[in-house]
């Protein structure tokens, strides 16, 4: 009869309770989140740090047809090791114009801007600027301007230029 019982009891044994194991993958799940935001990937930056440029003979070549579709292009270029990020884009009025993916203000926050519409957007601070007045108004949290030629359907920035940008990009 107690065999009868245990087996019995086998059957009807409340089952063991999933919470520690719902807690446990919450728990890895934020740590991933933080990891991922401490290690800059998160969604903000998913434009930045586009594709890498060398430059060749003291310039930066990027072909105008490009960017010739009124959307930020993002570039890095390296400097022992570290990226400097900026971008190029034709502004509304049909000027390409060429900044720093930082300025004198938000640098440190490594944010970076994003495009809406005719607008360069800081992603830290929130604020607008008019494509037009990219490489126009300098200072505060316009974003830092890089001199650009157009020579042979290229864009021509300065290497040394770029290079220096590498104060707006503090490593950790």
């Amino acid at each position: 009869m107690e065999n009868r019982e245990e087996k019995k009891s086998q059957f009807t044994k409340p089952k063991k309770s999933t919470g520690r194991t719902i807690w446990i993958l919450v728990a890895v799940a934020c740590i991933g989140a933080g990891l991922a935001f401490v290690l800059g990937i998160n969604s903000v930056s998913t434009e930045r740090g586009g594709a890498y440029v060398k430059g060749e003979n003291g310039k930066i070549l990027i072909p105008v047809a490009d960017i010739s579709d009124s959307k930020a292009h993002y570039y890095s270029y390296d400097v022992g090791g570290a990226a400097v990020n900026f971008f190029l884009l034709k502004s509304s009025d049909g000027v390409i114009r060429a900044a720093l993916d930082a300025c004198d203000v938000c640098y440190k926050a490594l944010q970076g801007y994003r495009q809406e519409g005719d607008f360069m957007v800081c992603n830290n601070c929130n604020q607008q600027f008019s494509s037009e007045q990219i490489n126009v108004v300098k200072g505060g949290c316009n974003p830092a301007p890089l001199t650009r030629e157009i020579v042979n359907g290229q864009v021509e920035l300065l290497e040394h230029e770029v290079r220096a940008g590498i104060v707006y990009f503090p490593r950790s």
